[in-house]
């Protein structure tokens, strides 16, 4: 995660067969320039939304996935069609001035809605830290349930990462110290592939008993080692062979859906790209069009918009290209910042500009710590009081971005969809 603020560059939209519309946004602001304000951003016009979707046949990693991820699946191919939902990560655990107070979220106490897409982690289910107390900005398990519950609930989207401990040296994620970890977990019957397969056990089980009101197993878009492009994880380049991350990827999966009949995950790959790059980055160690659902990327771009709306533009190639749906998986500044200083036009600026009508279906916001005293600036997301939430009601309000109350019943099969 590259949480470093870039230079400014300058990014504008090239705005084909319409220049009527072109020419009034112009006309408008040399009007306006000089009272312009976070509430007077125009909506980016792109394209013409499709009134009607073409009939298509999308294909799951996992052939007994549950008819609700097969209707999850359908629905965030459609969606695309529509604008990007807008997600947090562990947002319904903890925000910046609270902690374990279900309902609550730093988006919903700026815009009045809750995001779309709830993230989470589900590291801490699985390996050494399982059972234990956890610190505040971790949460429990039981917290985890329940927030995934009350986002299911309201007929949101959820999204788990996995910032694993190290199974051979006692490590968190970041620890790349040894080179030869994911060689000793494929290899059978070692003492760190039992432990790891131990590990796996752990969230098969609570995925397994993971049900909504209904009593139906909730989907979750899985996105295991991720930012596998980068070095720091004992998972990343640094640490692995592509053939040793591509058979770690394939074992991790093949372990889960035969071995553990987990069957309620749309498996999401998510390389981090952070400056402008091609479609062949997107596919750096690709596992194989067999092994992938679903296809993210990690951005920590900083103010780097031409990066942001390029990387973004291959993505939605590339979705199109192996018909998997596509989004930001993660992204976001440190503290909602611009030289120093806070953003108070970020949200329209850096979020909505180069990703309306481009073609993804969610960009998700890094966490917000728990920081009552306001000691540091670790958040990604909204809140209430920062500058830029006056500026997020006007990104709330575009008719690309798409919060909670806006989504269609993601758990129910979309017409002329079908998904195998």
């Amino acid at each position: 995660m590259n949480l470093s603020n870039e230079v400014n560059v300058p990014y504008s939209f090239h705005l084909t067969n319409y220049f009527m519309l072109r020419a009034l946004f112009v006309s408008i602001i040399l009007l306006s320039s000089f009272i312009l304000s976070c509430e007077d951003v125009e909506e980016p016009h792109i394209e013409e939304k499709k009134d009607e979707l073409e009939k298509v046949t999308l294909t799951l990693v996992d052939n007994q996935a549950t008819e609700e991820t097969r209707a999850l699946y359908a629905n965030l191919w459609a969606i695309q069609e529509e604008g990007f939902m807008f997600g947090h990560h562990d947002g319904l655990i903890y925000g910046r001035d609270w902690v374990s107070e279900p309902g609550r979220s730093d988006v919903k106490e700026v815009c009045g809605d809750y995001p779309a897409v709830f993230s989470v982690d589900f590291a801490q289910i699985m390996d050494d830290r399982k059972d234990n107390g956890q610190p505040l900005n971790a949460a429990t398990t039981v917290e985890r349930r329940q927030a995934i519950l009350d986002a299911r609930r309201r007929g949101e989207v959820i999204t788990a990462c996995l910032h694993i401990n190290n199974p051979l040296t006692g490590g968190d994620s970041w620890d790349n110290s040894d080179q030869t970890v994911v060689r000793q977990i494929l290899e059978t019957g070692s003492e760190v592939n039992v432990k790891y397969k131990g590990w796996l056990d752990n969230l098969a089980d609570f995925v397994n008993n993971l049900k909504d009101d209904d009593g139906k197993l909730i989907p979750i878009i899985f996105r295991p080692y991720h930012e596998h492009t980068q070095t720091w994880s004992w998972w990343g380049r640094a640490c692995t062979t592509e053939d040793e991350f591509i058979s770690f990827w394939k074992f991790t999966i093949d372990y889960l859906k035969d071995e553990k009949g987990v069957h309620s995950f749309i498996y999401a790959i998510s390389p981090q790209l952070d400056a402008a790059a091609t479609t062949s980055s997107l596919l750096f160690r690709w596992p194989g069009d067999d092994y992938v659902d679903f296809i993210g990327m990690d951005s920590y771009n900083g103010t780097n918009t031409n990066a942001l709306a390029t990387n973004a533009e291959n993505l939605a190639k590339l979705s199109q290209e192996k018909m998997k749906p596509c989004g930001i998986t993660e992204t976001g500044i440190e503290g909602v910042r611009n030289g120093g200083q806070e953003y108070s036009e970020y949200w329209t600026n850096e979020i909505l500009k180069p990703l309306a009508g481009e073609g993804v279906g969610m960009v998700v916001m890094w966490r917000n710590k728990y920081d009552p005293l306001r000691t540091g600036h670790h958040f990604y997301g909204p809140w209430i009081d920062h500058s830029s939430a006056a500026n997020f009601q006007t990104f709330y309000e575009s008719s690309y971005t798409l919060f909670s109350a806006d989504l269609p019943d993601m758990y129910e099969m979309v017409e002329d969809i079908t998904v195998e």
